[in-house]
C-alpha cells in the first residue's frame, strides 16, 4: 500500500475544510506518531486484537469483495459491547 498525500496546506483554524482533506491531515500525523497500520495483515491485527483502531480505511480501488467484507466484520465485532 502507497500513501500519497498531495501537498496541500491545511486550512486554517476556524475555516471548514472537506472530508478528504480532513482524513490527509488524520493520516499524515498518524503516520509522523508511528499510528498507522497498512495492510489487511496489520489492520486486522490492530482491529482484532488490541481494539485499539480509531479509523479504518479502505482504498476506493479495492476489487477483492472479501477483504472488505472481513473489514467491515472485524470493525462491526470491536464496536459491539
Amino acid at each position: 500500500m502507497v500513501l500519497s498525500f498531495a501537498e496541500t496546506s491545511a486550512p486554517a483554524l476556524g475555516e471548514p475544510m472537506d472530508v478528504m482533506t480532513a482524513v490527509q491531515l488524520a493520516l499524515r500525523k498518524s503516520v509522523a506518531h508511528g499510528g498507522l497500520a497498512r495492510g489487511l495483515q496489520e489492520g486486522a491485527k490492530v482491529i482484532e486484537k488490541h481494539a485499539a483502531a480509531q479509523l479504518c480505511v479502505v482504498a476506493e480501488d479495492c476489487n477483492r469483495l472479501d477483504y472488505v467484507k472481513l473489514v467491515k466484520a472485524l470493525c462491526a465485532d470491536q464496536m459491539s459491547p
